[in-house]
């Protein structure tokens, strides 16, 4: 947990709503990046990192990336090895608080890299962001067709997270290849919730 946080949660330093790089040079810039500096990613970079996938950014909760029905079943989590002020380890985001939940200590990296078929950079990269999901939530309402929309707003989320990484100058990649069963078991994730992408994130080498 950050230096002097409860167990109640790390509160997240407030989102910036605006910043030096336009959307449009964002998305010119956008890469896929598989090497990372050894710096440390700072607080405020995770924290705008976590907001651009899945803050609440309107009335009623709306959330930076669309879900089909507003019902939102994608959990997000930050697996941090080398965050400015936050002991490294597994943790829940909470968009309505923005804050982070410890969910499991120590510097978890490594057991994700080797998860993710001996992908080194996850291991490399200060930490990764997990996008996860609850199916149940879209196929409550829309059945079948939550196997199609549920994957969109991973992809949704995913863009919105590689864009602000090149606004705040560092990068990220989205890895689909890995082992669900030994990605849940390093996140301790419950049984309904899917692991469904990895966004290491860090300052490119």
């Amino acid at each position: 947990m950050a230096e002097g946080a409860n167990d109640a949660g790390v509160p997240l330093p407030e989102p910036r709503l605006e910043g030096d790089t336009s959307v449009e040079r964002a998305i010119a810039k956008r890469r896929s990046v598989r090497e990372y500096a050894s710096d440390p990613l700072s607080l405020a970079a995770a924290s705008q990192l976590l907001w651009a996938a899945q803050g609440v950014t309107g009335p009623g909760g709306l959330r930076a990336a669309p879900s089909a029905g507003a019902l939102y079943p994608l959990e997000l989590y930050l697996v941090a090895g080398a965050v400015e002020g936050l002991r490294p380890g597994v943790y829940h985001y909470e968009p309505g608080r923005h804050r982070l939940v410890a969910q499991v200590a120590g510097d978890r990296r490594s057991a994700l890299a080797d998860a993710a078929l001996a992908q080194a950079w996850i291991a490399e990269a200060p930490a990764t962001l997990v996008v996860a999901a609850v199916p149940a939530r879209t196929a409550g309402k829309y059945g079948p067709r939550a196997a199609r929309f549920v994957p969109m707003e991973v992809g949704l989320a995913a863009e919105n997270v590689g864009l602000q990484a090149v606004a705040l100058g560092l990068g990220s990649v989205v890895v689909g290849a890995f082992d669900d069963g030994r990605v849940r078991r390093v996140l301790d994730l419950d049984p309904e919730v899917e692991p469904l992408a990895l966004l290491p994130v860090g300052r490119p080498r």
